[in-house]
């Protein structure tokens, strides 16, 4: 059995901030279970645990993700009474939760606190024989929140990176090796679709690693408030800077500010609508997001660009198309800018690029190839962002405007230009 106590302050930590990982990202979703079947499917996820009424679990089913070192967490409420089967209504699917893994859960909701943060859960142990997880949450933007994790004993991240539980409550989904004991494998209702899927996905790997960053859309006016609380309450810093001379088209513009940890591991962009001929990407997501703040699209990194691509269009993922003029430009482009800052070429087949209808930029510490999926959903509220960076930290400047406006021919087909 688990049980949910106060937490009990550990040992000080010498930075409370300090962030070692994304934890995980919890998504509030309409059905979790089918969800992950889309995730699953799409982008080769695996659907490794489970916590639900088969395992105490009486206000949300949660589902567990896994790829690489990605965790998502998908939760659908189990009664109307739970304050996401509301949010759900508002926003529809999308990303309630950001989890950042430190080593004192409780230590780093108190510096937030003092640094301004408003609370969005007080700190709170998970417990059992196997040991702790303490969480404890802060508000950021919009429907967002930021929740620490620290974690200890079975429980610790490395062994959750190893196929071990998550926290109490869940059970693994691997043909019986579950804990708690009940409720488990085909037998216990999971169904073999699951572990099929899951062994499939093994079997054929989409590459994806770990999350490269997270993009925040807010109202405009707000990206320098929101600037501000990160370098406030999180010590995050500026690390990128676009404005709308930098994002913009004929008809619309954003601007864009990329907050980081102080180790550089965390990033976070900002958007915020500029003014423009039409309606702006960031502007569409707010009509659609109840005009309120949210997380636009997660940038999944992956080490072979031409091969995640591929796979996950085998899988029947949409992905936003770029005119053929884009390739007639982009390697005289990418390849001076390389060439001035002493780095090689593009090492990937050039055609293969083009037939796969990715993007590539350069800056002066090397090169990167990205693409972007439409909307995941029926709201243009979420998209996913395939990123594979070769020596470049940068975020794709000189694909912006190629990108905007095979966004803006999205827009248009929704009505919503």
């Amino acid at each position: 059995m688990s049980t949910l106590s106060p937490a009990v302050k550990p040992s000080k930590v010498s930075d409370p901030l300090q962030l070692i990982d994304v934890d995980h990202v919890q998504f509030y979703v309409g059905n979790a279970k089918q969800a992950a079947f889309f995730y699953a499917h799409c982008f080769g996820f695996q659907i490794e645990q489970v916590s639900d009424l088969t395992t105490g679990s009486r206000e949300c089913a949660h589902y567990l993700l896994t790829q690489g070192n990605i965790r998502f967490i998908l939760s659908s409420p189990l009664s109307p009474e739970h304050h996401s089967a509301m949010e759900l209504a508002m926003y529809g699917d999308g990303v309630k939760d950001v989890a950042f893994t430190v080593f004192d859960a409780e230590a780093a909701y108190d510096r937030a606190v003092k640094n301004g943060a408003l609370s969005a859960y007080e700190p709170r142990v998970y417990k059992d024989d196997r040991g702790t997880v303490t969480m404890a949450g802060i508000r950021t933007y919009g429907r967002v929140c930021h929740s620490f994790v620290s974690r200890t004993g079975e429980y610790d991240l490395t062994r959750v990176k190893q196929g071990g539980l998550f926290m109490p409550r869940f059970k693994r989904i691997d043909g019986g090796l579950c804990a708690p004991a009940v409720g488990c494998g085909p037998q216990g209702g999971m169904g073999s679709s699951i572990l099929a899927i899951n062994e499939h996905n093994k079997k054929n790997p989409c590459g994806l690693k770990y999350v490269d960053h997270l993009v925040g859309n807010v109202e405009l006016g707000k990206m320098n408030y929101w600037v501000k609380w990160y370098e406030d309450v999180l010590e995050f810093k500026m690390f990128k800077h676009f404005d709308d001379a930098d994002i913009s088209t004929e008809y619309s513009a954003l601007m864009s500010k990329v907050m980081s940890s102080g180790n550089n591991l965390i990033k976070m962009p900002i958007n915020e609508p500029a003014p423009g001929k039409k309606k702006s990407q960031v502007q569409e997501y707010l009509d659609w997001h109840a005009n309120t703040p949210g997380v636009q699209h997660l940038a999944l990194r992956t080490d072979d660009e031409l091969h995640s691509i591929a796979a996950l269009r085998s899988r029947g993922v949409d992905f936003l198309t770029l005119p053929d003029a884009y390739y007639d430009k982009v390697w005289d482009r990418v390849n001076t800018m390389l060439k001035q800052h002493g780095h090689e070429a593009v090492k990937e087949d050039h055609q293969r690029i083009r037939d796969l209808g990715i993007l590539v930029d350069a800056d002066d510490e090397g090169y990167l190839l990205q693409l972007f999926t439409k909307p995941l959903q029926d709201r243009p509220t979420l998209f996913f962002e395939i990123i594979c960076r070769r020596g470049s930290q940068s975020f794709g400047k000189g694909n912006f405007k190629a990108l905007f406006e095979a966004l803006e021919l999205e827009q248009e087909r929704r009505g919503n230009l």
